[in-house]
Parts: C-alpha cells; structure tokens; sequence
C-alpha cells in the first residue's frame, strides 16, 4: 500500500509540474527578427553583337603651316563585337560629314574609317582603343582625297540591353595629301548613341 501511495505521488507532482511550464508565469518571448542586408547587383552585359548608330562631335584640321580649321561634324556607324570574358574585340565602318568652319569658302569633306577595336569589359560599362584606316575626300570642286591611318580611345555605357551611350576622341594623319606635299592631321571628338541588336 505504501508503494502504490509513493508511485502515486511521484505521478502528481510529474503532472504538476508539467501543466506549470508553460504557464503565466514563464511567458515565451519570439525571438527579434534578423534583417539581412541584399548584396549589392552587380550590372553584367555580354557586349556580343551587331550595332548601328550615329554621332555628333567637334574637328580641328592642320594642313602644313596654315591656320587650323574647326569642323562640325556628323557621323553614322554600324560594327561588330565579341566579348571574350573580360576582353571585347570588334570592327566597324564609320561615315563622318566634316563641315568646315570659318574658312571664307563653304565647303565640306567627308571621312570613311575602318576600325579595329579592343576594350576591356567592366559590365555595363567599356573602355576601348581603337585603330585603322581612313579615307578623307574634300567636297570644295578639286576631288582630292587621299588615304591615311588614326588611332584614339572611347568608352560605351550599357543604358539598357540594346541602347548604349559613348565618346570617342580620334587622331587622323594624312601624310602628302594627294600628293601635293602637305601632311594633313585632324582631331575629332564626338558623342555617339547606339543600338544593339
């Protein structure tokens, strides 16, 4: 009989305990939510593809010792690119109408280049080098034109996946310009706009 009292006991106070533990008297506190701060996005584009555009830029001619020649300019593009990873390659043909500033005469030329390009590709963001060749023709009644190289820099911004923004500073050398013994260099810089497809 003093068996069954001690077990019956023991199973009370087991009961008791277990209907107090999660009483009032110890009230459960949730715990405070964790903010987690979003890394930042990081702005990827494949420059990979086909491109047309157009620009408008400023020009300064020196031919031999004469005065140097301000030029408004105006230009359409279309070329190529491949990115390679962190390298993008590409080509493009560029016509530029170069119209002649105070000069006494009215008159315009036009400027045919073939580029070859190298960039480094920083997401939405490139900067590149650029080379080739270039073909000027003045439209002032003497057809003289001749053939030449340049070189320069310019940089493209990704606005979105197809539309990109960029300036371009080039150096153009014509060296005995239609044979008539007189170099011919030009600089221009222009802002150009583009569309990818």
């Amino acid at each position: 009989m003093l068996r069954n009292f001690t077990y019956t006991s023991l199973i009370v106070v087991g009961t008791a305990s277990s209907a107090f533990a999660g009483s009032l008297a110890e009230p459960i506190i949730a715990p405070a939510p964790v903010m987690v701060a979003q890394a930042p996005m990081v702005v990827a584009s494949d420059w990979t593809g086909f491109y047309i555009g157009g620009g408008v830029g400023l020009g300064s001619v020196d031919v031999g010792t004469d005065p140097t020649i301000d030029t408004n300019d105006l230009s359409v593009h279309a070329g190529y690119l491949y990115d390679m990873g962190s390298t993008v390659v590409g080509g493009e043909l560029e016509y530029e109408r170069m119209d002649f500033k105070d000069t006494g005469d009215d008159y315009d030329a036009s400027v045919l280049r073939l580029k070859g390009i190298v960039g480094y590709d920083a997401g939405a963001f490139l900067p590149y080098i650029t080379v080739g060749g270039a073909q000027i023709s003045l439209e002032d009644g003497s057809g003289a034109e001749d053939t030449g190289y340049f070189y320069g820099a310019g940089a493209q911004y990704a606005v979105s996946d197809n539309f990109r923004l960029g300036a371009e500073i080039l150096q153009h050398e014509f060296e005995d310009f239609n044979d008539g013994g007189a170099d011919i260099s030009a600089q221009t810089i222009s802002l150009r706009a583009s569309y990818s497809f």
